[in-house]
């Protein structure tokens, strides 16, 4: 289980992000990659996606 990100501690020496930082970062990140969410997937990434789905050890290959 993992815990909300306001309850995770920084790394040792690492100051705190205040929460206006982290709201900012995650409004930027969700803004920069927006544009990927909506991008064909790759032909070698289906494939990949698609040997998720195959038992393992029956897995073809091209």
């Amino acid at each position: 289980m993992t815990k909300p990100v306001a309850e995770t501690k920084p790394a040792s020496g690492t100051p705190p992000l205040s929460p206006s930082v982290r709201r900012h970062l995650g409004k930027s990140l969700r803004s920069h990659y927006a544009d990927s969410l909506t991008e064909p997937v790759g032909e070698r990434l289906e494939t990949l996606i698609g040997r998720l789905d195959t038992p393992q050890g029956r897995a073809t290959r091209p």
